[in-house]
C-alpha cells in the first residue's frame, strides 16, 4: 500500500471511530440510567470513564480485525456494512459468552444489545460521510496531490487506470508523457502532455506531486536520469515493479492493488508526523485567530485612520509544488507600490531571485512599524488554518522568483511555505540568497515536529526584538 497517502485517512477514521464509541457509551448509559449513570457504574465496581475508553479499544480492535483500516480493493457500501456488522457480532459473541462464563448478573444485557447495535448503525453512518466529505473536498481540490504517469503503454495506463479508482488516496493523474513523437494524444480520458524529454519543463509549468515511471523493460536506462531530476525538485518517484523487475538503492518496497511499488521519497517521510504537523496548524492557527482579533481589530483601525484602506494586501505566492495562492498580510505599503517596484530593483540588497530594500520608499507611516515587529504576517494564520501555508516552512515566494530559479532552489518547494521558518531566527539579515535556500533544505532534510516547536519558540524574541 502507499502508506503516506494512506495514513491520514487511517487516522481519520480511527479516530472517528473512537470518540463515536466513547460518545455513545455515554449517551446510551445516559439514556438507560438516567442522571445518574455514572453512579450505577461505579455500584457493581466499574470507573465508567475508563468502561468507555475500553469500549472505544475493544470497538476499534475489532474493526481492525476486520481490515476496515485498509484501502480494500473492492470497496463497495455492502462489503463496509457487512464488516461493520461482522465486527459488533465478533465483539457481542465474546461479550455475551463471558458474562455466561462469568456469571456476571448485574450487567444490563438490554444495555449492551442496544449498544452493539447503536454503534453498528453510527459507525457506519461516520464512514460513509466521512468518505462522501474527502470526495467533495478533492472534487474541489483540497488535500489532492498530482502524479504524473511517465509512460503510455499498456503498464502505464493500467497503474494510472488503478490510482483513479482508488479515491481514497486522494491521488489524481495529470496524464502522460510519451517516449517519441506522433503518438496519440489522450489515454482513455488522460491527456498526453508531451515528450519525456520535457519533463523538467512540464514539472515547472504544472502542479506536479509524484511521478510515476511506468516504462517497457527497453527504456529502463531513463529511471536513473528521472530520479535524479525528482530529487533535485524533491518530488516522489513511484515505480510499478511487477513487470519492469528493477532495484533501486533507497527505495521503499510498497505494495498497491495487488502490484509491488518501489517508492523514492526525497524529504520529509514521516507519515504520523506530518498528520501531526497539520494539526499543530489547524489548532494552534485557529487559536491565534482567536486570541490576536482584538489585536487585528486595533491594527486594521490604525491602518484605516492612518493611511486609509485597504488595510489587507493579497499577492499570488507559490507555495507546495507550485500550487498558487494569495497570501494575506496587514498593507505596509502605498495603494502603487506593486507598479513602482521596476524603478527599485537597482536598490535590491539581496543577491539572487528574492527583493529587499531596507528603507523601501514605498512603506506606509504603519508599514515601518508593522514590519519592524513582524505584526504585518499575523494575517497569514488564515493562510494556515486553509491548509496554503504552515506555521513553520521556508519562505512564500513570488511567481516571478520562481521562474529565475536555479534547479537546486526548487527543492525549497516541497515543503508548504510557513509564517516562520529557519533562517528568520537565524539568517534573516543574511543577503545571499543562496545562503536562504541553503538554511531551508536545511530544514527540509531535519525536518521533526520537535524542530517546529524549537523554531516557533524562538520566533517570538526574534519577533520582539524586531529580528
Amino acid at each position: 500500500m502507499i502508506r503516506r497517502h494512506l495514513t491520514a485517512l487511517r487516522l481519520g477514521l480511527l479516530g472517528a471511530d473512537a470518540l463515536s464509541a466513547i460518545g455513545l457509551f455515554v449517551a446510551l448509559s445516559w439514556f438507560r440510567f438516567g442522571s445518574d449513570w455514572a453512579d450505577q457504574w461505579r455500584r457493581i465496581g466499574v470507573d465508567p470513564i475508563a468502561l468507555a475508553a475500553i469500549w472505544a479499544g475493544v470497538w476499534v480492535s475489532a474493526l481492525w480485525l476486520m481490515d476496515l483500516y485498509r484501502l480494500r480493493a473492492r470497496w463497495s457500501i455492502r462489503s463496509e456494512a457487512r464488516a461493520v456488522l461482522q465486527a459488533a457480532m465478533l465483539i457481542a459473541v465474546a461479550t455475551f459468552s463471558a458474562l455466561f462464563l462469568f456469571k456476571l448478573p448485574d450487567v444490563s444485557r438490554l444495555f449492551l444489545l442496544a449498544l452493539f447495535a447503536a454503534q453498528t448503525v453510527v459507525t457506519f453512518g461516520i464512514r460513509l460521510t466521512i468518505r462522501a466529505i474527502l470526495s467533495v473536498l478533492r472534487d474541489h481540490g483540497y488535500n489532492t496531490r498530482y502524479i504524473l504517469v511517465i509512460g503510455t503503454g499498456p503498464a502505464a495506463r493500467r497503474f494510472a487506470d488503478r490510482i483513479e479508482r482508488r479515491r481514497a488516496l486522494g491521488l489524481r493523474v495529470i496524464g502522460h508523457l510519451a517516449l517519441e513523437p506522433g503518438g496519440p494524444q489522450t489515454t482513455g480520458r488522460r491527456p498526453v502532455l508531451g515528450l519525456v524529454d520535457e519533463v523538467e519543463d512540464i514539472i515547472h509549468s504544472r502542479v506536479v506531486d509524484e511521478i510515476a515511471i511506468c516504462l517497457p523493460s527497453e527504456h529502463v536506462a531513463l529511471i536513473e536520469p528521472l530520479t535524479r531530476l525528482c530529487e533535485e525538485e524533491g518530488k516522489i518517484v513511484r515505480i510499478p515493479v511487477d513487470e519492469l523487475g528493477v532495484t533501486l538503492s533507497g527505495a521503499r518496497l510498497e505494495e498497491f492493488d495487488g502490484i509491488p511499488i518501489l517508492s523514492l521519497v526525497y524529504g520529509p517521510d514521516r507519515a504520523i508526523s506530518l498528520v501531526v504537523k497539520r494539526l499543530l496548524d489547524i489548532g494552534l492557527g485557529l487559536l491565534g485567530l482567536l486570541i490576536l482579533a482584538p489585536v487585528f481589530l486595533l491594527i486594521a483601525l490604525w491602518v484605516i485612520v492612518l493611511d486609509g484602506a485597504p488595510v489587507f494586501f493579497r499577492q499570488v505566492r507559490v507555495g507546495l509544488h507550485g500550487r498558487p495562492f494569495r497570501v494575506v498580510k496587514f498593507r505596509t505599503m502605498v495603494p502603487d507600490a506593486e507598479a513602482r517596484l521596476a524603478e527599485l530593483q537597482d536598490l535590491n540588497e539581496i543577491k539572487g531571485h528574492a527583493f529587499k530594500v531596507t528603507d523601501d520608499p514605498r512603506l506606509s507611516r504603519t508599514g515601518r512599524i508593522l514590519r519592524a515587529t513582524s505584526f504585518d504576517e499575523l494575517p497569514q494564520l488564515w493562510n494556515v488554518v486553509r491548509g496554503e501555508m504552515s506555521l513553520v516552512g521556508p519562505r512564500p515566494p513570488l511567481p516571478s522568483e520562481v521562474e529565475g530559479y536555479d534547479l537546486w532552489h526548487r527543492r525549497r518547494l516541497s515543503m508548504k511555505p510557513g509564517i516562520t521558518g529557519l533562517w528568520q531566527v537565524e539568517a534573516r539579515r543574511e543577503e545571499d540568497f543562496d545562503r536562504w535556500v541553503a538554511l531551508d533544505l536545511a530544514y527540509i532534510d531535519r525536518w521533526s515536529v520537535w524542530l517546529d516547536l524549537k523554531i516557533m519558540v524562538r520566533t517570538i524574541p526574534a519577533m520582539l526584538q524586531g529580528r
